[in-house]
């Protein structure tokens, strides 16, 4: 793959690329829509990944090319990088990484290159193909500018860069990426951000099949209402406790500041929320302020149209997936003889918690988490933002063949879309390795 890089970078820029950066996607096992409320997740990097040739060049100009005919060819001057967060085009993530470095250490001259990528990960998929593109271009930028950081220092500026784009992610994404190691799944916890090894128990193998419904977290609205209905719940939560409830973000601040259990917080919920939708008017009631500071202090400026928010819903969604994590965690370190079987039990009870509290899935998902399941899945589940994308089922190693071909005649082969894209959307696989560099020998 490589070689073939190589060549298609000399005739598209006529010399050869000088060094090479790797990032790659990943499969969140447990944990969703809650590295953004502070709580830790159980993602794994996939063997799939994005890759760019680099040459660095003497002119201030970003010449940016895709080896996929899909993707329009991109040209700009390194001093001027504009974010356009209305169309969320390829380009734009490569720019995000590229500014969050250059910001970082604030260079005034950054060096120009030319750069070919080279993707794997299917896109809009939920394998996070978004955020390692801002990894790479980032790992890519450092590099071109003969500057280094610590692979957490990358990953906490990819996170926070990537929300150029408008996406107001948590940064697990960026996190395994940069921190992912073979053969183990990881702990991510945050602030500080930290990764901790899981080993998956032996005897199962993590599927990966795509519902083939493209989802982009930074073209619809749907993601960035989630982050603020976890906001409000935070506010409205810390201020019945009597807490200093303006400057609680995270629902995770409030079980801190409680000092209870997640257990405890899940009860919480149930005294002080309720489950019908919440209005603004009634929410600026409950925070005793009026709807102007709502909408100036609180709501961010895409949500400013939004009339209600599920804040009940939300919370327990939240307290109760960060719970199943820690246990999914503790099942693996015991290993206990029925570890499979209890793992596959939290991932049917993270894919229900998803569709029914948070209520990201969609039919499609649904039908394939169902299907999994029928054909000897221990345990399937949605995995990234949802609204389409992928599901992850945990198989038993010996069945997977049947499997495997089970799933591609029940969902791929009765439709004509799906069986086009049958080979990248139902695959096995492994913990992979976290980003890095390749030099020309």
């Amino acid at each position: 793959r490589l070689q073939k890089l190589k060549e298609m970078f000399i005739s598209k820029f006529g010399s050869a690329p000088k060094f090479y950066a790797r990032a790659p996607g990943r499969v969140n096992l447990i944990g969703e829509h809650i590295d953004y409320c502070g709580y830790a997740v159980l993602p794994m990097a996939i063997e799939q990944d994005i890759l760019i040739a680099v040459e660095p060049v003497q002119t201030q100009v970003v010449q940016l090319a895709n080896t996929s005919s899909s993707y329009l060819d991109f040209t700009t001057s390194v001093n001027n990088i504009q974010i356009n967060k209305t169309k969320p085009q390829w380009h734009n993530y490569f720019l995000c990484g590229l500014k969050g470095i250059q910001e970082h250490f604030g260079l005034n001259n950054p060096t120009g290159m030319n750069c070919l990528l080279d993707g794997t990960i299917p896109p809009s998929s939920g394998l996070s193909s978004s955020s390692a593109l801002v990894c790479c271009a980032g790992l890519v930028t450092l590099r071109a500018n003969g500057k280094t950081l610590s692979k957490v220092e990358l990953a906490e500026i990819c996170t926070k860069s990537e929300r150029y784009i408008g996406t107001e992610g948590g940064g697990m994404d960026q996190s395994i990426s940069f921190l992912a190691e073979e053969g183990t799944a990881k702990l991510i916890e945050f602030s500080p951000l930290r990764a901790t090894d899981v080993r998956l128990p032996s005897g199962a193998t993590f599927v990966i099949a795509n519902s083939c419904v493209e989802m982009n977290k930074a073209a619809t609205s749907h993601y960035n209402i989630r982050v603020m209905e976890c906001r409000l719940a935070t506010k409205l939560l810390s201020k019945s406790k009597g807490l200093e409830w303006k400057k609680m973000l995270r629902l995770h601040d409030v079980q801190i500041e409680l000092g209870v259990s997640l257990e405890e917080m899940l009860t919480i919920v149930e005294e002080v929320l309720h489950p019908e939708p919440y209005s603004t008017e009634e929410i600026c009631k409950c925070l005793g302020i009026s709807l102007e500071e709502l909408h100036s202090q609180i709501l961010s400026p895409n949500m400013q149209d939004v009339s209600t928010f599920k804040l009940y819903q939300r919370a327990k969604h939240v307290y109760s997936e960060a719970a199943r994590v820690l246990e999914f965690k503790k099942i693996c370190s015991e290993a206990p003889a029925n570890a499979l079987q209890l793992l596959g039990e939290l991932m049917k009870q993270s894919h229900i918690s998803c569709r029914e509290m948070y209520e990201c899935s969609c039919p499609e998902l649904d039908r394939l988490v169902h299907i999994c399941l029928q054909f000897g899945a221990i345990g399937s589940r949605l995995t990234g933002a949802g609204w389409g994308g992928c599901t992850v089922s945990m198989v038993p190693t010996d069945k997977l063949n049947t499997f495997l071909k089970n799933v591609k005649k029940a969902y791929y082969q009765t439709d004509g879309q799906r069986l086009a894209v049958e080979n990248n959307s139902l695959f096995a696989t492994k913990p992979g390795r976290g980003a890095l560099v390749f030099v020309e020998a």
